[in-house]
């Protein structure tokens, strides 16, 4: 089993989720798993608080990292919706995605955002499609 060390080092590959928007894994284990993201004023919207766009993207990635990260075989988001529930107030968001149903091809997940406060954010489910090839294990693509 990965430590999370190798979890990161395989995930970086997620540039959008991990370079570009912060997101991190903090804790996961097969179907399970909790990333955070420190909020910066590039995530907020005009109005001071998180984007929705910045709420999705750690919970897809939180996704991800749940069905993905110690998988043989690769799972895709086949369609995900969210509902945003209460601004964050805090400094960070933390997505929880718990496997609720795993099947041969597909999947549903939970995933709950939360600030460092306690405050429910969003929640979201995602359902996965299970893609019959091995999960990808070499370099990063080149830039």
């Amino acid at each position: 089993m990965p430590s999370i060390e190798e979890l990161r080092a395989r995930f970086q590959r997620d540039r959008f989720a991990t370079e570009l928007t912060g997101a991190d894994i903090r804790e996961a284990e097969p179907g399970w798993a909790v990333c955070a993201l420190s909020l910066r004023p590039v995530h907020l919207n005009a109005n001071g608080v998180p984007m929705g766009g910045a709420v999705f993207t750690l919970a897809d990635f939180a996704f991800a990292v749940a069905a993905n990260g110690f998988a043989e075989q690769v799972t895709v988001s086949q369609h995900a919706s969210v509902t945003f529930l209460s601004p964050a107030k805090g400094r960070e968001l933390l997505a929880e995605a718990r496997c609720l149903k795993a099947g041969r091809a597909t999947c549903l997940y939970q995933v709950e955002v939360r600030d460092e406060l306690g405050t429910y954010v969003a929640h979201a489910e995602v359902n996965g499609f299970t893609l019959h090839q091995p999960a990808a294990g070499g370099p990063p693509p080149a830039e």
